[in-house]
C-alpha cells in the first residue's frame, strides 16, 4: 500500500534524551542470592536516599518501588547522587536505569559496604538516557549513582526506576558448555569481513554492524573492490560454542549460494549449512556445529551488487556471550495504565502545553506549500475541550500558507503500549492531517528512515472517506511503506479515534476500536525487511497543505481549515 514520504525533516536535533515510560520486568525480591541462580532485583522496596529531591511527589523511594509510573527527580543542579541500601552485602551483577527526559550524560556507579567508603564499578561520559542496562561486578550493601553532567542543563536528573540485580552466571561459560540455556552468542562480538563499504551510500557499513542487535544498521561489501564472489563475514564468539541456530536478515544484496561455516582457529573452516537457492530477506537456519568462529561464506550474488546483511545472529550455548540491552515487557491489552495524556481542556486561546509538546516550526518536506509557524501561532484551545490546528492562507517567510506541527520529543518517549488520539479532520483538496510517531534516535542524529516511522493516521482532504496507517523503515518507505488504506465513513463530519496497540510482536491499528490493519513483526521480516520499531518513539500532530501525497490545493480548498484534536492518550 502507499503512503507519504517522510514528513519530519523539519525536526531539528535538540538535547538528546528518551523519556521512556515502560514496564520493566519484575522479579522476586530477595537479599540472599545464589550466584548461579537467575538474576533477581534486590533493590525494590529497599531504603533509598538522594542528595536532593525536586518536590514531595518525586521522592527517592519512588525509584525503587517497582512502579514505572512514579519517579525520583533532583534539584536543578549538576552535582547530585542517589543511593539504595540493599540491607546486606550482595554480589551485584547489573544495574538497570529507566530514565525520564532529564537524564545524565556523565555518571558513575559506585559500591560501598558501609555507606561512606566508595569504589567505582562503572563510569560514562556519553550517557544517552532511555533504558540502560549496565553489567557490573562486585559485592556491595550500598549502590550509588553519582551524577555529574546533565543532558538538559535547565533541569536536574530524573529516573522512573533504579534497579539493582544480583545472581546469574557472572563468569564466562565453560567449554563444553553446560546443558540447556540456548541464547544469543554473537551480540557485540568482534567481526571480520572480506571487504566492507564506507562511502556516501553506506557510511559506515562495517562487519560489526551485523552483530550490534540494531536492525537498522548493516554490513555491506565494498563497492570499490568487493562486488565479487566470494564474499564473507565472520564473528568471534570469544570461546568454543555449540551452535544451534543462525538467523540472517538480508538486505536486497543477498546471496543465492552460500555456506554457514564454523572454525576453531579462524583459519580452517567446516560447513554446517549450504544452499544454492537463497531468496533473501530472513533466513532462519537450524544447523548444529562446534567452533569459536562462525562465518557466512557467499559464492553467488543475487545481483550485480555485493553482499549485505542487516543482522547476523548466532544462537547456542558456550562462547562468551554478552546480553543485549533488555527490552521492556510487552503490555497486556487492553492496556489501562495511563502514562501520558493531553485532554486540551484549557480555556479558549490557550496555547499547547510546553511541558508536554515541542513546537516544530519551519519549512516542510514532500512538496508541501505551508510554513509551520513558531510559537504555536496556528494552534490553540477552543474552550470546548479541543486543540485547534489551523491551516491558513497567509504570507509567511516567502510562502503563502501557514500551519502547525508539534511533537513530544524530549518530553515524552514511549516503547510499546496503546497510543491513541481522537481527531476530527478537515475536508479539502491538498489538506493532509496526520497523527504519527518518529523513532527517538532521530534526535541523536540517526537519519530517516533508519530511525523508523509509525503513521497511526493519515487522511487526505480530497477523500475523507478513507485513511492510511503505514510503517516506514530503511527497506520499505515512502510510497513503498508497509501499510493499509481503508475505506470508512466521511471522517470530516465528526471526531474519530485512531490507535495503535504495539508490542514486541507487532502493531494493531484501530479506527474507533475496529482493527483496520495488523503489522506482524515476523511477517514484515519475512516479506519486506528489518523491523526497526523495538525502541522508544515520540508522538507528532500536524496539518500539512499540498504536497506529493495529498496533491495540490485548488480554488475549492477552504481556508482557514481546522484539524481538531479532542485528546491524545498513551496506556501501558
Amino acid at each position: 500500500m502507499t503512503s507519504a514520504v517522510f514528513r519530519g525533516g523539519g525536526l531539528r536535533p535538540v538535547a538528546l534524551g528518551a523519556a521512556l515510560v515502560g514496564l520493566l520486568a519484575t522479579y522476586l525480591v530477595t537479599t540472599t542470592v545464589d550466584a548461579d541462580a537467575a538474576e533477581v532485583v534486590v533493590s525494590q522496596g529497599r531504603p533509598a536516599t538522594a542528595s536532593s529531591v525536586e518536590g514531595t511527589v518525586t521522592p527517592a523511594s519512588a525509584a525503587v518501588d517497582g512502579d514505572a509510573g512514579t519517579r525520583w527527580s533532583s534539584a536543578f543542579a549538576a552535582s547530585q547522587w542517589f543511593q539504595v541500601d540493599l540491607g546486606t552485602a550482595t554480589a551485584v551483577s547489573r544495574v538497570a536505569i529507566n530514565w525520564e527526559a532529564a537524564y545524565a550524560r556523565a555518571f558513575t556507579i559506585q559500591f560501598s559496604g558501609n555507606g561512606s567508603t566508595w569504589t567505582q564499578a562503572y563510569a560514562t561520559t556519553t550517557g544517552t538516557g532511555g533504558q540502560q542496562s549496565i553489567d557490573v561486578s562486585g559485592t556491595a550493601r550500598y549502590v550509588r549513582i553519582n551524577l555529574t553532567q546533565r543532558a538538559l542543563e535547565i533541569y536536574g536528573y530524573s529516573f522512573w526506576e533504579f534497579q539493582v540485580y544480583a545472581g546469574g552466571t557472572t563468569t564466562p561459560p565453560t567449554t563444553p558448555p553446560p546443558a540447556g540455556g540456548t541464547r544469543l552468542l554473537s551480540f557485540n562480538k568482534p567481526a571480520q569481513a572480506s571487504t566492507w563499504q564506507n562511502d556516501v551510500n553506506c557510511n559506515p557499513c562495517g562487519p560489526d554492524k551485523a552483530f550490534d542487535h540494531d536492525p537498522a544498521s548493516r554490513w555491506a561489501t565494498s563497492s570499490t573492490n568487493g562486488w565479487v564472489d566470494p564474499g564473507w563475514i565472520s564473528v568471534d564468539l570469544g570461546a568454543t560454542a555449540q551452535i544451534s541456530q543462525v538467523v540472517l536478515q538480508w538486505d536486497p544484496a543477498y546471496a543465492r549460494s552460500y555456506q554457514i561455516q564454523v572454525s576453531a582457529d579462524n583459519a580452517n573452516w567446516t560447513p554446517i549449512y549450504s544452499t544454492t537457492t537463497g531468496d533473501g530477506l530472513k533466513d532462519v537456519i537450524n544447523a548444529t556445529g562446534t567452533g569459536r568462529y562462525v562465518r557466512m561464506y557467499g559464492t553467488t550474488r543475487s545481483s550485480a551488487y555485493g553482499y549485505s546483511l542487516w543482522e547476523f545472529s548466532v544462537y547456542g550455548t558456550g562462547g562468551n556471550p554478552q546480553s543485549p540491552p533488555a527490552a521492556p515487557a510487552d503490555p497486556a491489552f487492553p492496556a489501562t495504565r495511563l502514562v501520558f495524556s493531553d485532554e486540551f481542556n484549557e480555556p479558549a486561546g490557550t496555547k499547547p502545553n510546553g511541558a508536554k509538546w515541542t513546537m516544530d516550526p519551519g519549512v516542510p518536506q514532500n512538496g508541501e506549500v505551508q510554513y509551520y509557524t513558531p510559537n504555536s501561532e496556528n494552534a490553540q484551545m477552543n474552550g470546548q475541550g479541543s486543540l485547534v490546528i489551523e491551516a491558513r492562507r497567509q504570507d509567511y517567510q516567502g510562502r503563502q500558507y501557514t500551519s502547525h506541527r508539534m511533537n513530544t520529543s524530549n518530553k515524552f518517549h514511549v516503547q510499546y503500549g496503546r497510543v491513541e488520539a481522537r481527531v476530527k479532520v478537515p475536508k479539502g483538496n491538498g489538506l493532509w492531517p496526520a497523527f504519527w510517531m518518529m523513532g527517538a534516535d532521530f534526535l541523536q542524529g540517526r537519519p530517516w528512515p533508519y530511525n523508523g516511522e509509525i503513521d497511526i493516521m493519515e487522511v487526505l482532504g480530497r477523500n475523507t472517506s478513507e485513511a492510511y496507517s503505514t510503517l516506514h523503515a530503511p527497506a520499505y518507505n515512502g510510497a513503498g511503506g508497509y501499510g493499509q488504506k481503508y475505506a470508512t465513513v466521511d471522517l470530516s463530519q465528526d471526531f474519530h479515534t485512531w490507535a495503535v496497540e504495539w508490542d514486541s510482536k507487532g502493531m494493531k491499528f484501530l479506527l474507533d476500536d475496529r482493527q483496520v490493519f495488523y503489522a506482524s513483526k515476523a511477517t514484515v521480516e519475512d516479506t519486506r525487511g528489518p523491523w526497526v520499531y523495538d525502541h522508544p518513539f515520540y508522538l507528532i500532530l500536524n496539518l500539512a497543505v499540498g504536497g506529493d501525497f495529498p496533491g495540490p490545493i485548488d480554488a475549492t480548498t477552504p481556508f482557514p481549515s481546522q484539524m481538531l484534536v479532542d485528546y491524545v492518550r498513551v496506556y501501558q
